[in-house]
């Protein structure tokens, strides 16, 4: 059995291991950015308005489910 200094080296992901390799970066504009940024949608309005804090976590989570849902249907409850 190997000990823990005969095994080969990984790659582990980290900045400084030295193995890792950028062949091509791939992103968006800075003008595709801004346009991004400042999307918002009746959910935007609907979540803020909703939260005291904004950001935070909640809020963030709140205003993915309202996109998901839609912005008619987010908030109402479900009738039993």
């Amino acid at each position: 059995m190997p000990t823990q200094d005969q095994r080969p080296k990984q790659d582990t992901g980290h900045v400084g291991s030295g193995n890792m390799k950028i062949t091509e970066v791939v992103g968006i504009t800075e003008q595709e950015f801004e346009q991004l940024a400042e999307k918002q949608d009746a959910c935007y309005h609907k979540v803020k308005s909703r939260y005291k804090v904004w950001p935070s976590a909640y809020a963030s989570g709140a205003l993915v489910q309202c996109r998901k849902k839609g912005a008619a249907n987010w908030g109402n409850k479900s009738k039993k």
